[in-house]
């Protein structure tokens, strides 16, 4: 039999254990500590009915007794890893037994961690809460890795339509990061910079071919067009939630610092700082790649024009840590 300790009304949603345990005492004792971490449980008093609560719900970390009637917990942990929805949930036996064997083969099925009774009630919240936050890094590791692998592939489809900036996006990815990191930016700040930069140039998408590709110089009309670009990426990316916090790179990076920049015209910190860095990435890149009108600066020559543009094109402060970093890059001593 089992039961469900439903989440207080004015709680945002809870992480839901399932507690397997024969003894009622220590049951409810297990399930008192944790509801008032603000879990929301639910108990279950052998393997069987612990089984059956799994397939009735999906929890995000069980918690089970070994030594239970008509399913022990050993059987219990091989039951939920067999199933494609619980290879990944954390697994904590809570036992009396201490021999050796029993912990290796708890560990030889796949469980987590492995806790002695008598427990302390701090030992038992530190490992659900430790196993919980495992658990959330990894489920964000592997969405963000999926999400990484579609954005890029986009950004790849996109610069294939313009012949000549063949790898600009990884470029300008890798010069963007770097800044980014010099200046100390957090990791989830870097996170979202990879998506940005990489999807900075998105809203080419609309912008003809044969305009991309154009050899001569474009006519009024044509530049006015291309210019939309920024505000067509950054509308395609606002129904997409896991990317809007890309927006700034993506609507941004043609500003400038003296206000004189597209498509909004905005100057000096009023610009994101988003947009400040990744201008510079861009800016560099675009100097030191042939163009149809012009061939590459070298990257010492792009450099100086850069140093040209602190205060009236960039951030002076990011633009002096920008020569800095690339300076140290091309000497070798920095990564």
């Amino acid at each position: 039999m089992f039961t469900d300790s439903p989440p207080a009304s004015a709680r945002p949603p809870a992480f839901h254990l399932l507690l397997v345990e024969d003894n009622d005492s220590i049951l409810d004792v297990m399930r008192d500590i944790l509801e008032a971490e603000g879990y929301r449980v639910s108990c279950a008093a052998n393997g069987r009915d612990g089984l059956t609560a799994f397939e009735r719900e999906v929890p995000d970390l069980i918690v089970s007794d070994v030594m239970m009637p008509y399913l022990d917990g050993f059987g219990l942990l091989k039951a939920v890893r067999a199933r494609p929805d619980g290879v990944a949930v954390p697994f904590l036996f809570l036992s009396a037994r201490t021999e050796q064997s029993a912990t290796s083969q708890a560990r030889l099925l796949g469980a987590d961690d492995y806790l002695f009774k008598p427990f302390d009630p701090d030992e038992l919240t530190l490992a659900v809460r430790a196993k919980l936050e495992r658990r959330r890094l990894v489920e964000l590791f592997d969405t963000r890795a999926a999400h990484l692998q579609t954005v890029t592939m986009l950004a790849n489809a996109i610069e294939a339509r313009d012949k000549y900036t063949r790898g600009h996006v990884e470029r300008v990815t890798h010069y963007a990061h770097a800044l980014a990191h010099a200046l100390d930016w957090s990791a989830d700040a870097l996170a979202i910079l990879e998506f940005g930069a990489l999807l900075h140039d998105i809203g080419k998408i609309v912008v003809p071919r044969d305009l991309l590709n154009k050899s001569s110089s474009l006519l009024h009309d044509e530049w006015n067009l291309l210019r939309q670009h920024p505000e067509t990426g950054a509308k395609m990316l606002e129904g997409v939630d896991h990317l809007r916090p890309a927006i700034p790179y993506v609507l941004y990076h043609h500003e400038r610092w003296d206000g004189r920049g597209y498509p909004t015209g905005l100057a000096g910190f009023a610009i994101p700082r988003e947009g400040r860095l990744l201008a510079l990435a861009d800016t560099f890149d675009a100097m030191t790649s042939d163009r149809p009108y012009r061939t590459a600066l070298s990257k010492e020559g792009a450099l100086v024009e850069i140093h040209k543009g602190i205060g009236t094109q960039f951030d002076p402060a990011m633009a002096e840590v920008f020569v800095r970093v690339r300076e140290e890059d091309q000497s070798g001593s920095a990564p």
